[in-house]
């Protein structure tokens, strides 16, 4: 499997997004991508699917999995960030997770104390890596300035209809990997005619094609379907590459009000 590096992680750059999945759906699902190869699963404490994903897990070599689970916003205090993270790893049925993300800035808590709260979760083995979720340019910046540990990641939504080029720019220069979620646009991307032609010139889906796209750019993918059968489909993204023109075309299509997650009290102000 490929992996994208950051800081002195090695993230598989593709992952399996447990988002929206109850836990019978993850539970069937797990042990299906396990067997296409899938070793990065990506959960959150607010998915409410920790446990069921640990059950799933617990026959595998645990050196041979990339877990990520984050911790949301109600547990933004001394007295719960690190009891929530100790819950988080007993449903998981692990010592330690790999990735641990702070879920959303919110607008309550200051930057500075939600990293300090990684740093300790990080300086307690309770994680191998430390990094955020859906911080803005300002935010990812003071984050980095306030830890004493890197920031491996910041999970965004990326698509072909947003343009995240300014993140991506700022990612770059701090060498922090982007993670990306919601790639296909809450099921805008298999329905676009025009990348449904591109993958067609290359035998190929149009989930595909914007799962490869966002490969090629050196993001992390994460991929979500509750079908065994779309496993296989999800996992063939290494068998191709995308020309340049293609990779210009599928980027072209962001557009002012592509955005599609911005919760209220959660999430910044994307334009700083």
């Amino acid at each position: 499997m490929q992996t994208v590096k950051a800081h002195g992680a090695e993230i598989p750059a593709l992952g399996l997004g447990v988002f929206r999945m109850s836990e019978a759906e993850v539970e069937a699902i797990v042990p299906a991508a396990l067997d296409a190869g899938f070793a990065h699963f990506d959960t959150a404490q607010i998915y409410e699917n920790e446990a069921a994903l640990g059950r799933a897990l617990a026959g595998a070599p645990r050196e041979s999995l990339f877990l990520t689970t984050k911790v949301w916003v109600s547990n933004y205090s001394d007295a719960r960030f690190l009891p929530s993270v100790d819950e988080s790893l007993e449903k998981l049925q692990v010592d330690q997770v790999d990735l641990l993300l702070a879920h959303w800035p919110g607008d309550s808590v200051p930057v500075a104390d939600q990293i300090a709260w990684l740093n300790a979760a990080q300086a307690a083995g309770k994680t191998r890596f430390i990094g955020v979720s859906n911080y803005n340019r300002t935010e990812l910046r003071a984050a980095i300035a306030a830890s004493d540990a890197p920031l491996i990641t910041n999970q965004i939504e990326i698509h072909p209809y947003l343009d995240q080029a300014p993140m991506a720019a700022l990612a770059a220069q701090t060498g922090t990997a982007l993670t990306a979620y919601y790639g296909m646009a809450n099921g805008a991307v298999p329905k676009d005619p025009a990348l449904q032609a591109i993958g067609r010139r290359h035998g190929k889906t149009a989930a595909q094609v914007v799962l490869r796209w966002l490969l090629q750019q050196g993001f992390v993918a994460l991929s979500k379907t509750a079908r065994p059968e779309r496993l296989a489909e999800n996992a063939a993204l290494f068998d191709f590459e995308l020309p340049p023109e293609d990779m210009a075309a599928i980027s072209a299509l962001a557009r002012p009000d592509g955005r599609i997650v911005n919760p209220a009290g959660l999430a910044p102000d994307w334009t700083l």
